[in-house]
């Protein structure tokens, strides 16, 4: 039977919890860490002369993984998104745009695996500040485009940041469909934001029913206190 560890982990541009843009730091918590698959949001990659600045191929090429990133939106003339990280090659992937009108522009990040034999799909997500733009990404969510499309042959893991720090419908909606990672683990720590005093719990592990948790975490080390302003959410697998 073999391990699958994934994560999810907001690296606020790179930017520690002392100003500093800093990818190196990050590249060294996700060694930490030692996930097999991780879900990235918030990555600033601008193509240029330092490496360090095209932050999805410097972390990438850092941890020797396949990387795709979707763009959610351009800052400073380089791409703005979320970005999936991964051991296994990626064999199909899509950018799902979940913006809701007047709002920062949201996507959902697909990525489908094969790993040990299995087809899995993985949602990289990221959602909105607003009530009422959660209110209407958790309805796309459910669309027959995103966790319902009609070419889902494999098991579904949504990962990511929802910006939901209390029981509402994003939260309500995806514990109807999937299982929850920090209600199968129930000795898990929920605050997560921010990183050195954590009072909100704003990251989450999504699973079908048919996959087996084994043993989920919030990485607290000394450099992961500092790196970002989220901590990575772990969680272990049984294949």
């Amino acid at each position: 039977m073999r391990n699958l560890r994934v994560a999810t982990y907001n690296v606020h541009k790179c930017r520690g919890m002392d100003g500093q843009v800093r990818p190196d730091r990050i590249a060294r918590v996700l060694e930490e860490i030692n996930a097999d698959v991780v879900a990235l949001q918030e990555v600033l990659s601008i193509r240029g002369h330092r490496e360090e600045l095209d932050q999805a191929t410097y972390l990438a090429n850092c941890l020797r993984m396949h990387q795709v990133q979707a763009q959610a939106r351009r800052i400073q003339g380089g791409v703005y998104g979320n970005v999936l990280l991964t051991r296994f090659p990626i064999r199909l992937w899509r950018n799902l745009d979940i913006t809701h009108v007047g709002r920062e522009e949201r996507s959902v990040l697909r990525a489908d695996l094969r790993v040990e034999g299995r087809l899995l799909h993985f949602f990289n997500v990221h959602l909105g500040t607003s009530y009422f733009e959660r209110r209407r990404q958790a309805g796309a969510l459910l669309e027959g485009r995103i966790l319902r499309a009609p070419d889902l042959g494999g098991e579904r893991i949504l990962l990511g940041d929802l910006n939901e720090w209390t029981r509402g419908l994003v939260t309500r909606s995806l514990t109807h469909e999937l299982r929850r990672i920090d209600l199968e683990i129930p000795s898990l720590r929920r605050r997560t934001y921010p990183a050195l005093l954590p009072v909100l719990h704003l990251d989450y592990i999504y699973f079908e029913h048919t996959l087996r948790a084994r043993d989920a975490f919030f990485h607290r080390s000394r450099l992961a206190l500092l790196a970002s302003d989220h901590l990575p959410l772990v969680a272990d697998f049984s294949l």
